[in-house]
Formats: structure tokens, sequence, C-alpha cells
């Protein structure tokens, strides 16, 4: 419907002979807050200076062109210096609820971006700890954009980077090797959280005793030896870790395509480094050093190999892009990582342009950090949030509110608390813009009412819950007038493709998000305003609940959401 807007008001402009970019008219068409101000709007102020008029002339002049205008409407009105369009809300219902009915799950996607190969790197971790908080904020991020992206049509590839070498990794191997007396995982204490404990437990010691810092460095450099009593004591503690990783991602829903190591890869770059200082990209130092000057750029210089000629990190994420690149041959590549890094990336994609390897559109997908109520979290303190402690704290919430309203069996509580917590922490970890920091609270993120993933739930079930109790005979036509609450209904459903555009054009799930907890609040509203069965439109007010529920379990879909039949 956007597009007949742009070509209605592209068509009046060029007749006052007027010429203006076709994308600032699609850039100017806006959807106004107030149904009763039209479903779409154009403003004119932009026109003035070019057309030597006031806008609010301006738009008269246009409307006069338009005249009654394409069918798909229902009227055209001028307001000020803005031409607002009245879609024909009566047929729009009409066609929807068919689109709908055919499209079912793929309602909403398009194939506008088929042409697109975009790899979404996401949580990276450090194997000397499980994952945390930070962690499921990032999880939740990438695999909603990765839904996204797919459902606009792009080819998706899905990869993590395992930080799984370096002096952070050693100081859980020597805390091990000093107090660990041969301790094993056991089905009480899972195997990466086996290993953050001994990373705990050197930070606390180190305090201590400041040289245990010297110590963990000269590990690193047994393993970089390849001692073999390090690297056997490595691979047992750094299967405990991906081990460990594996049954969160697992439990939080989460699958990659594609697994690096930086174990594998961290040696592989300084060829690319040597090439750039054959070319006179980069500099190399009397001692051996060699640096990149990014000054001009306002990033200042960066080290690319120390003096002794081994690699750093931004050396490592060089080739491992470069072999992304030659591996899969993307038109896209995202980094989803926290803002701290952001300086990081910066100096990256500047380095990978003056190198002109050939890599197209690369993103740092930043995000910013999460708080608890009780303030911000430390891994080497020990007062970082685990995932697994948080997803079992939030299904135990989850299962003690089902309790309190129904007897179910066992196995039907533990199914429907894991969703329900699930539901809980991805909306509130994605509801807030990405690139803010935010605040979370276990306890909130359960409640039935407000905007929580549970109400989301609720309203998906209480949807599903009236279609149940209807009659299952055929439909009839019908014909029909809408009532207000039917139609903001009807209009905030067929947002939705427009909605999926957006956060897939903007990279933010946060807008999917807010634009569920609107729909199923006005759902809730138009329920509670009107009845579904037992009315005289009971036919056309069924199938507009069924055309919710659809968009509504799309939209959580592109959350990473799983439904419930029944709360």
């Amino acid at each position: 419907m956007r597009e007949v807007v742009f070509k209605t008001i592209k068509g009046a402009i060029e007749k006052n002979g007027v010429e203006f970019e076709d994308e600032k008219i699609k850039s100017l068409i806006e959807v106004p807050k107030d149904y009763s101000k039209g479903d779409f709007a154009f403003p004119c102020f932009a026109l003035a200076g070019i057309m030597k008029m006031p806008p609010h002339e301006i738009a008269i002049e246009l409307k006069k062109e338009i005249g009654a205008g394409p069918i798909d409407f229902s009227d055209i009105q001028t307001l000020g210096g803005y031409i607002n369009f009245f879609i024909n809300r009566k047929n729009l219902a009409l066609q929807l609820i068919q689109k709908i009915k055919k499209d079912k799950d793929k309602f909403g996607g398009n194939n506008l971006f088929k042409k697109e190969k975009t790899m979404i790197e996401f949580p990276s971790p450090n194997t000397n700890k499980p994952l945390h908080l930070g962690h499921l904020r990032n999880m939740s991020i990438g695999e909603s954009l990765s839904r996204i992206s797919e459902f606009n049509g792009e080819k998706v590839v899905r990869t993590n980077l395992n930080n799984d070498k370096g002096v952070h990794i050693c100081k859980s191997m020597l805390a091990y090797q000093k107090w660990g007396k041969g301790k094993e995982p056991t089905k009480k204490l899972k195997p990466d959280h086996l290993v953050g404990d001994f990373y705990v437990m050197y930070s606390k010691k180190q305090k201590l005793k400041p040289a245990l810092e010297n110590e963990a460095h000269a590990l690193l450099g047994k393993w970089e030896e390849g001692d073999k009593e390090t690297i056997s004591l490595w691979k047992k503690m750094n299967k405990w870790a991906l081990d460990g990783f594996r049954e969160t991602y697992k439990k939080f829903g989460i699958k990659h395509d594609k697994e690096y190591f930086e174990s594998k890869i961290y040696k592989k770059g300084k060829k690319i480094i040597l090439e750039g200082i054959e070319k006179k990209i980069f500099q190399k130092l009397k001692d051996g050093s060699v640096k990149f000057d990014l000054k001009n750029e306002g990033l200042g210089e960066k080290y690319l190999l120390r003096a002794d000629g081994t690699s750093l990190y931004i050396t490592q994420d060089i080739y491992l892009a470069y072999l992304k690149q030659k591996e899969f041959h993307l038109t896209k590549s995202y980094y989803v990582v926290g803002n701290e890094q952001e300086y990081h990336f910066n100096v990256l994609f500047s380095i990978l342009k003056k190198l002109k390897i050939p890599l197209t559109e690369l993103r740092h997908i930043s995000y910013g950090m999460v708080n608890l109520p009780d303030g911000k979290m430390k891994s080497r303190e020990g007062t970082v949030v685990d995932a697994d402690n948080l997803i079992e704290k939030v299904e135990n919430l989850a299962k003690k509110e089902i309790s309190k309203r129904e007897k179910i069996l066992k196995k039907e509580l533990e199914k429907r608390g894991h969703k329900i917590a699930l539901a809980a922490i991805k909306y509130m970890l994605l509801k807030i813009d990405i690139k803010k920091n935010l605040l979370f609270n276990p306890k909130e993120s359960i409640s039935l009412e407000g905007n929580t993933g549970p109400y989301l739930l609720y309203s998906y079930a209480r949807a599903n819950s009236i279609i149940k109790k209807s009659k299952k005979g055929e439909k009839k036509n019908y014909e029909i007038d809408l009532e207000e609450k039917e139609t903001e209904l009807v209009l905030k459903i067929n947002e939705f493709p427009e909605v999926v555009k957006k956060a897939h054009d903007s990279l933010d799930p946060s807008i999917v998000a807010n634009y569920s907890y609107e729909l199923a609040k006005i759902f809730n509203e138009f329920y509670h305003s009107m009845d579904v069965i037992g009315s005289e439109k009971e036919d056309f007010r069924l199938d507009l609940v069924e055309s919710f529920k659809n968009v509504l379990k799309n939209s959580l879909y592109l959350l990473g959401i799983d439904v419930l039949e029944k709360m």
C-alpha cells in the first residue's frame, strides 16, 4: 500500500512540473500514530523551497492533481501541510484475512534480499567460564537478527568463534593445576561451571599472591611451545567448557552452522601482515614489531605483530575475515559483540579496507551491557549471573505461577515453564533498543501483565482458546462494517510486513518486540470490548482473531520465541 501512495504522490508532483527524487518521496511517507488522521501521510514541507509555496497550499495543489485517487483508498484529505490517505478499511480487512490464510507462517516475509548471503557471528565466548546473562543478550540479538534476515529473503550462516587460547584460559588451567585435585564434572556440576569456578579461584588467589600472574603467562608460553602436559590439560578443560556451552545453546534454542577456534587460527594472520609490509601499508619498527598508522581515521596507532613476531588478537580477526569470505563467498558479515569493542572493530574494518580484501558490508552489531538491580556483573569476582542458573531461576518462577492456577502433569509443567522462561528472558533482552544498556529484573520479566514475553504468550493462548471454543462449521460469506476496535486491530496487523522490513534495515529486533506488544495490547482491548462467539459478526471476528494469532506467532518467531497453545 505504501507503494501505491508513493506512485500517487509522484504522479501529482510530476503533473506540477516539479522534479523530486523517488527515494526522497518514499522516505517522507509517514504512518500517523492517530488512525483518525489516515493510514499514510505525506508532508509537503520539503517541496516548499522548490515550488515557492507554503506547505498547506502545496498539499491542496497536489490533492487537486490526485483527485479521488486509487480505489484502494476511501478518502484523501489535506490537513495543514499534509496529505492524508485513508485506506478502504473494509476491503483491507477482507483482503488481509485472505492473504494471511494463504501465507500463514510466511505472512510478512519477502524475497527482497534473496541475493544476499549473510554471516552472523555470535556469541564468541571465552572458554574460561560459563556463558552468562550478557551472552544471553548476545545470543538473543544474534538469533533474532538471523531470523529477521532470513524472513527478508537472505541466506544466513550462523557462526561462532570460540576464544579458546590466551592468558585468561591459562588462569583457569593454573588454578586447576594447583588446587583442582583431579576434580571432574558431575550431574550436579556442569563442566563449564567447573572451569569457571577455577577462574574465579585464580582471581581470588592472585589478589593475595600477585606472582601468580607471571605463572599464568609462563603457562601460556608452555602452551605455545607445545608442552605435552600443558596441552593435555588444555584439551580436557577446553572440552569441558565447549560441552557446557553446547548444552546451554541447545537449552536456549541456538544452533550454529559453523564454529571457528582461536587456537587453530591465531598464527595464520601473520602472512597477511607481512604482505602488508611489502605493500607499505604497515610499518615494521626497529624492534621487529609491526604497527598501522590510523591517525587520519582518528584511531591512533595499532600494533599488529609483537617484537618477537607473535600475533595479536587483531591479527587473528584479519585472517578470520579473510577465511570466512573464502569459505562462504559472503555479501554481508555481521559481528554481534558488546559496545566495549567498538574501537577494535573500527580498527579491524579500516585495516581490511586498506588491504583490499574482497569483503562487503562488514558490520559490528554493537549492543549495550546488561546490569542487574544490585549492580554490574564481574566474571573474576564471581558476581556474574550464569546463563544456566538464570534460566533455571526464571523457569522456577514460571512453574510456580502455573501451579497457582491449575494442576498439570510434571512433564507438561516442565515444558510450559521452560517456554515461558525463554519468552520472558528473550523478550526482556530484546525489547530495548540494542544499543542501550538495560536493567534485567527476573521477577518483572515473568509477569503476565505489561510489556513482557509471558503477556504475549498469554495473548496468543487466549486467541487460540477463542478459536477452539467456536463451532468449527464452514465459514459463511459476510458483509462488514468495521467498528473502532476492529479497525485498530486490522490496521495494526496490516503493519507487520512493514515492521519486518524496518527491523531488517535498521538491524534492531526491538522494533519487532515493541510491535508484538502493541499488537497484543490492541487485541486484548478488542477482545474485552466486544463479543466474538455468539455475536452477529462471529464469522468475521473469528477470522480476525485467527489472523491476529498467525501474525503474533510470526512476530514472536522473529524474536526466537516459541508460542504456547495453552498457558
